[in-house]
């Protein structure tokens, strides 16, 4: 089936993950430990910081996990209320999301030729949906996506396929047409359970070549190769 729309994730793929994601990883975790920088330092450490590198894990909570996910892990270190902690991380992450952000080169001019293409654009994510538009906002790029979903919109998390299945009730495509993109496992996964057409692994954000590419169809450099490889796919399926 012809890939009619694209399904992207947010971070990593969209946006430069530890750019726009380190900042608010160090000060979600501080406001969590109390201001104590050495516990903040632990929190993160605990779910996927890679203190050597200044990096996070593939597949690791921080570069994966929802934000209850992630404060579930904080909370029960600190003993602290997961409920509450949860809260004040989602609200960490809202208040500083359009501040930090940093978005993948080439982001604006290659929406706009996948759009000028007919293909219908959406955003899932594992941060919260206020959190996607807060963060995509400052780069005048959301009128390109039809549909934007979160963790906390009601259709599940990663690597579950509720946001897929989402996507396509809200377009009317068939799975079969739509083509997942993401930097992570949770991502090609999320589109497998839902029968996408189409996965394609982006290196800009946690995961290395070889993590993803026995989960994906094709793994590319970034967003920018998209059109090219529609292309030739298309051309494949014409021979």
């Amino acid at each position: 089936m012809t890939i009619a729309g694209i399904l992207f994730d947010k971070d990593g793929t969209l946006l430069d993950y530890h750019a726009t994601w380190m900042p608010l990883n160090r000060q979600a975790a501080l406001e969590a430990a109390g201001g104590d920088a050495a516990l903040a330092q632990h929190l993160l450490v605990s779910t996927g910081y890679d203190p050597a590198s200044g990096r996070c894990l593939a597949d690791s909570l921080l570069a994966s996990a929802t934000n209850d996910e992630i404060a579930a892990v904080w909370a029960g270190l600190l003993g602290a209320d997961p409920v509450e902690t949860a809260a004040r991380v989602t609200g960490s992450f809202e208040a500083m999301s359009g501040e930090t952000a940093v978005a993948v080169a080439g982001l604006a001019a290659t929406l706009v030729a996948l759009r000028a293409r007919g293909l219908l654009l959406g955003v899932a994510t594992n941060d919260s949906e206020g959190s996607a538009y807060g963060s995509l906002t400052p780069f005048g790029v959301l009128e390109h996506f039809c549909y934007v979903v979160g963790f906390d919109s009601g259709h599940g998390a990663k690597p579950g396929p509720g946001m897929v299945t989402a996507f396509c009730a809200a377009t009317g495509l068939d799975p079969a047409a739509v083509a997942v993109v993401g930097d992570s496992h949770h991502d090609m996964e999320m589109g497998r359970r839902a029968g996408a057409g189409l996965l394609v692994g982006v290196l800009t954000g946690t995961s290395a070549r070889e993590h993803l590419e026995p989960h994906a169809h094709h793994v590319v450099d970034s967003i920018v190769e998209l059109e090219a490889l529609l292309d030739a796919v298309a051309a494949r399926k014409r021979a």
